[in-house]
């Protein structure tokens, strides 16, 4: 197999074709279509991931124009957006209201803040993923979403998608995305109506043929029609039968038939207006002389006669289709609005009026189209303020408009609620507001820096963000350190470019664009290799446009960004400024970040050098230790463990100081050496904790703490137990039966200083294994202490005991996995092997 070949099997996506491309549309249109119809939802969207497998790409969209959603067209994989989630997790994200939107996922709900449910499902086959489809529907009485039944069918929706793209990929067919494939638009059925009947008549023998439809419009069924033209008469109204015949008459002079307008009698009273439209056909040989109109019947229903009523209302009704562009505009419409209809049919109405560029008129128009409520608001025309008010479906709305009926307050709002009237006063120098896709960018890039701890997942983020966001397929990060750039992170280079930048002075602005860019304070915006190479002609670019961001916190620079572009980019003015602004959110997070790593080194030496290196090797006892610090904040806290040999038997602690910074790790190193000097000392157990206790108190550091102490006499295999506030220990006998030891404990350390600590006797046999431990490692946010509790003695009880070593290994397994661990661990296992004389500590 060639390296080409090799490539195709292991890539998730295959070759291209304009038949498997074909295959995959109408497999996305089927998909969209059905989520609609089975959860009820007005709209339904697929996204499917990049070949890079970084982005979810809009791939299809069923009644909701791609155009609407924007900045969402492109969503990073690892964002806290419901699509991305679904596509993450493999399950199912039903958010059933505005308040639930708003309690997961805000940066949603605060940049699309109108109410609507939603639920996203993965498209997956197998162990592949291939994206995921979402649905929306308008916000529905009493927080309600979609049924358990619901839920189902559009995941089996997403299932059969995602099975037909694997079927697809297995042939070679390509079913990702990328950045320049443009969303499927998937139109949703909508009852017509309008009907239109064919017919064949033959004018001599009277015979005509017709459709199943042209007999529904005349009023029969179509075994009740016998095949003959006056049978099709005599459903006309009287009054119309002579013009029914005249227009085979005049069919017969001139050759055709323009809509002859006849009347059908409804069975209820009344009657309908259809047109008769037909020609004569030129004889051939295939057809006798004898002449035949051919043509339809054209039922409008109560369509005419709405347009009619319309016309000549006073105010002005408007249709607008799903992207905003107007279907329809009555007359006097178009007398309020000062502009020809042909002027305003076709597009939209904020771009033909230069008084609604707006985009807070725009935004009225989304909100109607994403809640799919009734929308209304005030326009301030040049001559007067109007009151409009959009009805939306699924197809589009239907608007009316006409003069404000009250005066307006003089601090009117564009865009604002009538009812809800003020604000600043309208000005053609008021800015603009932003564009929603760009304030989504700074909200997601927000979100995501203010996450990232250390300045390596603060040029995580960066790349995981700006790279989808932009279409970029390069992204670097310099940093500035005694006045020269040093490369901290890089994604997508292969090349020696960024080598050139590596140690360069920042004196050196005028040969080179990284420190150019840093010394001026400007981005630098290069659209083409001519352009890189008439400027810096020294370089070699490895892409063929950039943008070099400089990073600049509280006025000193902190570091550059360097994008990287494949393709030729031309940056609009949007995105230059979106750079702009995105270029002062990273440089402070950078520069925090920078901060966090220098106090952290010096935190993380402070704990390691407060925990103990070793522990002692005691006879008739085997005693391990572990400390896992959490994956979140400064990796440090106030978990520790000791093992103490003593006089009276060996010393077995675990405490846990409340907090995770550089006071709970000293306040902890105060307790474990004040614990060693009055266990050392012959101290009872509970003598120890409550002189402990005081201990804290008179410190006053404002933390609580937590401890289980353990005073172990191998000589008689018993154990004396204090608890202070902290975890019951288990016990696992030699037989495997494993227990939660339910003994009496005080409160917390440091909550009052006269406080009685009980002590408890436990009898131990040989092959007996105490675990002491500290809450996190059976505290999660998905459950509650009990239930982890029990979780662990669980594990404890099923996992072999090869080795003490490796049994603390398999208890901290899971939470060795767990990528957002809130709270450090400490564990200490204690294996009593047999009864011995006791043994005085060495020295």
């Amino acid at each position: 197999m060639s390296s080409s070949d090799s490539r195709l099997s292991t890539h998730p996506f295959g070759t291209t074709g304009a038949e498997g491309a074909a295959e995959r549309d109408d497999a996305l249109a089927e998909a969209v279509l059905k989520a609609v119809e089975v959860t009820g939802a007005h709209a339904a969207s697929v996204f499917l991931v990049s070949r890079n497998r970084q982005t979810l790409i809009l791939a299809a969209a069923a009644g909701m124009p791609p155009s609407l959603l924007g900045g969402w067209r492109r969503i990073p994989v690892n964002s806290p957006i419901p699509v991305a989630e679904a596509f993450r997790s493999r399950r199912t994200v039903h958010l059933v209201d505005a308040d639930e939107t708003m309690r997961r996922f805000p940066q949603l709900a605060v940049a699309l803040p109108y109410p609507f449910g939603s639920a996203s499902v993965p498209v997956t086959a197998g162990q592949e993923t291939f994206g995921s489809m979402a649905a929306v529907w308008a916000a529905r009485s009493g927080g309600q979403g979609l049924s358990k039944a619901q839920r189902r069918h559009m995941r089996t929706a997403a299932g059969r998608l995602g099975a037909a793209l694997a079927e697809l990929n297995a042939r070679g067919v390509e079913v990702g995305y990328d950045m320049e494939t443009g969303p499927l638009e998937v139109p949703v059925p909508s009852p017509s109506a309008v009907r239109v009947g064919l017919f064949d008549w033959n004018l001599d023998t009277g015979a005509l043929e017709a459709d199943a439809t042209l007999c529904a419009v005349f009023g029969l069924a179509p075994d009740e029609y016998d095949g003959r033209a006056a049978t099709l008469e005599a459903q006309v109204h009287p009054a119309d039968r002579p013009g029914f015949r005249g227009a085979a008459r005049a069919a017969l002079k001139g050759g055709r038939v323009l809509a002859q307008s006849l009347r059908v009698p409804e069975k209820g009273g009344g009657h309908r207006t259809i047109e008769l439209w037909g020609r004569v056909p030129e004889p051939d040989a295939a057809r006798e002389s004898r002449p035949h109109l051919v043509g339809g019947v054209l039922d409008l229903g109560a369509g005419m006669a709405a347009v009619a009523a319309i016309e000549r209302l006073a105010d002005g009704f408007f249709a607008l289709d799903r992207e905003g562009r107007v279907a329809y505009a009555n007359h006097s419409l178009v007398r309020l609005l000062h502009v020809r209809r042909e002027d305003l049919v076709g597009r939209r109405p904020w771009d033909v009026l230069p008084w609604l560029a707006d985009p807070a008129y725009e935004d009225r128009f989304r909100a109607a189209r994403v809640s799919q409520q009734p929308v209304s608001f005030l326009a301030r025309s040049p001559d007067r303020w109007l009151v409009f008010s959009l009805r939306p479906d699924a197809q589009g709305m239907t608007g009316w408009a006409a003069p404000a009926g009250q005066p307006v307050p003089a601090g009117a709002e564009p865009g604002a609620p009538p009812e809800e009237a003020g604000g600043a006063a309208p000005s053609s120098s008021r800015p603009a507001p932003t564009p929603l896709g760009a304030i989504y960018r700074v909200l997601q890039m927000s979100s995501a820096l203010t996450e990232a701890v250390t300045a390596r997942e603060v040029c995580d983020a960066v790349a995981d963000q700006l790279l989808p966001a932009v279409g970029g397929d390069r992204l670097a990060i310099f940093v500035v350190h005694e006045r020269h750039v040093y490369l901290l992170s890089q994604r997508g280079y292969r090349g020696n470019f960024l080598e050139r930048f590596e140690g360069q002075p920042l004196h050196h602005a005028a040969r080179e664009p990284v420190t150019g860019a840093l010394t001026s304070g400007v981005p630098l915006f290069i659209e083409s290799r001519e352009e890189f190479g008439a400027a810096y002609p020294e370089l070699e670019p490895e892409s063929s446009s950039f943008v070099f961001l400089p990073l600049i916190a509280s006025s000193r620079p902190v570091g550059a960004c360097i994008l990287g572009f494949d393709e030729v980019h031309r940056f609009s003015d949007e995105e230059r400024s979106l750079l702009t602004a995105l270029s002062g959110l990273i440089a402070q997070a950078l520069e925090r970040a920078r901060l966090y790593d220098a106090e952290f080194t010096l935190a993380r030496g402070l704990q390691n050098a407060l925990l103990p290196h070793r522990l002692p090797t005691l006879p008739g006892v085997r005693v391990t230790g572990r400390y896992l610090p959490g994956t979140r904040g400064m990796h440090i806290g106030g978990d520790w463990y000791d093992a103490i040999p003593t006089d009276r038997g060996v010393v077995l602690v675990v405490g846990d100081v409340e907090g995770h910074n550089v006071a709970a790790a000293a306040t902890m190193g105060q307790l474990r050496s004040a614990v060693r000097a009055f266990a050392s000392a012959g101290h009872r157990p509970s003598d120890v904790i409550a002189s402990t206790n005081r201990l804290l108190l008179d410190l006053d550091p404002g933390l609580l703490a937590s401890c289980c102490y353990v005073l172990l006499d191998p000589g008689q295999g018993v154990a004396h137990v204090v608890r202070a506030g902290h975890c019951q220990p288990l016990l696992r006998r030699p037989d495997g039966h494993t227990e939660i030891l339910d003994l009496p404990g005080g409160l917390p350390l440091g909550v009052e200083r006269a406080v009685d600590y009980p002590e408890s006797e436990l009898s131990l046999v040989p092959g007996s294994i105490l675990a002491l431990y500290t809450d996190g490692l059976i505290e999660t946010r998905e459950s509650d202490i009990g239930v982890g509790m029990d979780r662990l003695r669980t594990l404890l009880a099923h996992a072999a005991v090869g080795s003490l070593e490796e049994l603390a290994d398999a208890l901290l397994r899971d939470a060795r996995q767990s990528p957002n661990r809130m709270d450090d661990i400490a564990l200490l296992l204690t294996q009593y092997t047999h009864a011995s004389p006791p043994t005085p500590p060495a020295g």
